[in-house]
């Protein structure tokens, strides 16, 4: 074993031994099914904290040659299928993470020749090592007198180390799996150098393309594959991204199923996690939760922001920052809870080609600063954790004084729903509606919702906050629980109206029995109905206290 040639089962052992362990080995009956065929070629891109490296490393242990892994796996999903045992340390793999490499040259051209050497010092030697050799000693030697020279030798160098790969799956007979972890992270980091993205997807469009030695490609990164026009360099790469999952969907993050067995194991409140973690579409429509801060919470026992632990908040304030197509009127809604509609096609799939808001909103997708949905073509802020990070982001932005007014003001809003004292909170949410006025445009109930939950923004320090929970005869439009630190705060129920009244709104409550949703709860129960008069431009609240 290498450090980069079959590498070894020791990080997939790392994550059987730790605390928290959930079972995504059936992505490896989903690999075997495209295993040397045309489609081998697989990029997963995913946000940070998704569970990339675990799969890769995953991969490694069953695909590598070199080791005995049965015992790793017999007691996984995958040991069942069919196709476990055809290829279980069949093959040769290559595993290398592109950020390490990145992080310890100083061009790309360096980079991708210690890659190269690296690999084939662990591969068996060859005469087109040798010529390898040769070559960097002309060059140490009369150095490099043009840049098309250097061009000439690194194609003559990546296609020595291309007759290294041959050479090996000739005399060995097994194929090669390549899986590259961070493939992106020259994107992110040499986000201007077009020259340099060049020379990188060609060497890796010459060093897997059409190459029979391939039997799997497999990479992960955060971006999927960066675009020149119409075109992509590495065309044979079917995508699995978070705006088209697919067959990939369940195997990164966690799904519902899977939150509620270790939420009982822990004695966590589901709906509490899937408040702040949860919200992340994939292809059947169930949403997954972020796999790591579900982890941390859990372990902890601590519902918190985990995100701002591995990301900072200044790295989506300077999106947020770029006003495309109104951008800030967009994220105004999103922050109110609104799902807008986005199309994220159009994206470049790097981190400074910007034409319009929809580019912006695409790569807070893969960022996993956005949920999007491809039924509805519509994207919203996925959960609590995240929203916390907008506003972290916008409270220091120029112009967006009256945003942040309206989250400070909130609370005290708040305060006057538990006092019930209607009048005061009618005229609070007026005032929220008036200063937002160009921003939330009143069509419908929706938008109502929208500058509603942007009042009583503050809630959510205290309460599990749900637009539209199903009840036994429709959809309350919006309930907020108590969290298990606030009992003796009381629940609410809000029903909202567009030019009707207040006391049909918390008739519609009772006569709908919206408060049988609340079966879990026992406590004190606050049905508030509000309505907007559009013409008189009016809001007018009632509060009725409810026990259960």
């Amino acid at each position: 074993m290498g450090h980069y040639v079959n590498p070894g089962s020791d990080k997939f052992q790392m994550s059987l031994n730790s605390e928290i362990y959930v079972d995504k080995s059936g992505l490896i009956e989903k690999t075997n099914a495209l295993f040397r065929t045309e489609r081998r070629f697989i990029c997963i891109s995913r946000p940070r904290r998704f569970g990339k490296t675990m799969a890769a490393n995953m991969l490694a242990a069953y695909y590598g040659c070199g080791e005995d892994a049965g015992p790793l796996f017999e007691n996984l999903a995958i040991s069942e299928h069919p196709s476990y045992e055809k290829n279980l340390n069949q093959c040769n793999v290559i595993m290398i993470n592109m950020q390490e490499f990145l992080s310890r040259t100083s061009s790309v051209p360096e980079m991708l020749e210690v890659v190269k050497s690296k690999i084939t010092q662990e591969l068996q030697e060859t005469k087109s090592n040798s010529i390898m050799n040769r070559l960097r000693g002309f060059i140490s030697k009369f150095g490099a007198k043009s840049d098309e020279m250097t061009q000439n030798i690194q194609r003559i160098e990546t296609n020595a180390f291309i007759q290294v790969m041959k050479n090996t799956y000739h005399q060995t007979k097994r194929p090669f799996v390549i899986l590259i972890d961070e493939w992106d992270c020259l994107f992110r980091e040499y986000k201007d150098d077009l020259e340099s993205q060049k020379i990188y997807l060609d060497f890796l469009r010459l060093w897997l393309k059409d190459q029979v030695y391939v039997g799997l490609a497999y990479m992960t990164g955060i971006l999927p594959i960066k675009k020149y026009g119409t075109h992509s360099a590495l065309n044979m790469f079917d995508e699995y991204s978070m705006t088209n999952p697919r067959r990939f969907s369940d195997y990164f993050g966690f799904k519902e199923c899977e939150v509620k067995i270790l939420c009982e194991q822990y004695q966590m409140n589901i709906k509490e996690l899937r408040e702040w973690y949860n919200g992340y579409f994939v292809e059947l429509g169930e949403p997954i939760y972020n796999p790591t801060s579900a982890v941390q919470s859990l372990v902890s026992h601590e519902i918190s922001n985990y995100w701002n632990r591995t990301e900072t908040y200044e790295a989506l304030r300077d999106y947020i920052k770029l006003n495309f197509d109104g951008l800030k009127d967009k994220i105004t809604r999103l922050v109110a809870g609104a799902r807008i509609e986005a199309n994220p096609k159009k994206f470049t799939n790097d981190m400074t080609t910007f034409n319009s808001a929809d580019d912006v909103l695409a790569l807070l997708i893969h960022l996993g600063y956005l949920a999007y949905c491809p039924e509805s073509k519509t994207v919203r802020i996925p959960n609590a954790e995240v929203k916390e990070e907008f506003i972290n982001s916008i409270e220091d932005l120029e112009n967006w004084d009256t945003v942040v007014s309206a989250i400070r003001a909130s609370r005290a809003l708040l305060d006057a729903v538990w006092n019930m004292e209607a009048d005061v909170v009618a005229d609070g949410i007026a005032k929220v509606h008036e200063q937002n006025t160009s921003i939330l445009q009143y069509n419908d109930e929706n938008s109502l919702s929208c500058v509603v939950s942007l009042a009583l923004y503050g809630a959510n320090d205290y309460y599990t906050v749900i637009r539209e929970l199903p009840t036994g005869k429709g959809y309350a439009d919006l309930v907020f629980i108590p969290r298990r630190k606030f009992v003796d705060k009381p629940a609410i129920v809000i029903e909202l109206k567009w030019n009707k009244d207040v006391h049909g709104a918390i008739s519609q409550i009772k006569e709908k029995h919206y408060i049988s949703a609340l079966d879990e709860y026992q406590g004190n129960l606050l049905l508030v109905g509000i309505n907007y008069d559009k013409k008189a431009k009016t809001y007018e609240c009632m509060i009725e206290p409810w026990e259960i």
